[in-house]
């Protein structure tokens, strides 16, 4: 094959992959996008996998090392209380990492696309119903609701799920940390769902007027099937972006609750009660390492998906090619 054959070959490939797959054989080049995902999944990785890689336990206490720099046993050093620092960070990674998954998996995507998809499709008064309503949620100050919701919730969950500890086999629950999750997780689903709702039905104002609905309704298709079968794929590319700027602002607002006190509660580290006792200025000028090892993961998580969703931004936009 002559190499003029060849590299018309090269190019009909080319021409003939998907939206995502030439989005994806983009992505790759951009040293900025793979950089992202490597930290993304050395920091997450490190903190799933926290009881395996850490080399303490988050709450055991050594009073011969407190307040120690970082060394070849403390890599990060040890905090007022001798705990490890580095491990404290890893498992407050791992809270991180189930807090936001969680609440971008139910909120932004189930909650969010659902109700988008449902709005923009049949219009008329099931969307102004479900528009007016994330007006609703929107026209408040987000981070003081998602306070108020977290700070009037938890008393009562964390009741119920002692209630279940005690009448049940299951003991350990509140000390888990399961209620805070649930606590925090419901809190940030709550107002996670409008912007991905907005999106998608924008998406789907024009994609239903597009031929191809047009023909699956002639043969009869459901609506599930045009919603999520014809609908959904066609509006993928904003929604991958949509989560991937979600994903940092979400990082944030878990840290800021766990900084105001009604995030993950002691026993659990959190990285934000970790920047509250390392960010005082006694803390600064004594044990400065306290504040540099959560603020670095934190700022690695949150920078990383920005960078990442600017990056998806750039190749998955027709108009930036």
């Amino acid at each position: 094959m002559a190499v003029a054959e060849i590299i018309e070959h090269l190019e009909a490939r080319g021409k003939s992959k998907g939206h995502l797959a030439r989005a994806a054989s983009r992505l790759v080049r951009k040293k900025v996008a793979v950089a992202s995902i490597v930290v993304l999944v050395v920091v997450y990785s490190a903190g799933i996998f926290a009881p395996f890689v850490a080399p303490y336990d988050y709450t055991a206490q050594d009073y011969t090392v407190i307040r120690k720099p970082p060394s070849l046993q403390h890599l990060a050093g040890t905090d007022f209380a001798g705990r490890d620092v580095f491990t404290r960070v890893l498992w407050g990674v791992q809270n991180t990492v189930i807090i936001t998954v969680v609440s971008m998996v139910t909120g932004g995507l189930v909650i969010g696309v659902t109700l988008g998809l449902i709005s923009g499709y049949f219009g008329g008064r099931i969307d102004g119903l479900i528009m007016r309503i994330g007006e609703l949620f929107a026209s408040f100050p987000e981070l003081l609701l998602i306070i108020l919701l977290a700070a009037t919730l938890r008393p009562r969950i964390v009741d119920w799920v002692r209630a279940v500890e005690d009448n049940t086999f299951l003991d350990g629950l509140v000390r888990s940390g399961i209620a805070d999750y649930f606590v925090i997780s419901l809190a940030l689903v709550a107002f996670g769902w409008v912007g991905m709702a907005r999106l998608v039905r924008a998406q789907v104002l024009v994609l239903r007027q597009t031929q191809h609905v047009d023909a699956a309704r002639a043969v009869g298709a459901s609506t599930p099937r045009i919603l999520f079968l014809h609908l959904l794929p066609n509006a993928i590319s904003p929604i991958v972006v949509m989560v991937t700027m979600g994903m940092g602002v979400l990082i944030g607002l878990e840290i800021i609750l766990s900084w105001l006190g009604l995030g993950i509660q002691p026993p659990r580290p959190s990285l934000g009660r970790m920047l509250l006792e390392g960010g005082n200025i006694g803390a600064l000028r004594s044990v400065p390492w306290m504040l540099l090892a959560p603020g670095t993961a934190a700022l690695l998580l949150i920078f990383a998906w920005n960078l990442l969703g600017d990056a998806l931004n750039d190749v998955l936009n027709p108009r930036t090619r």
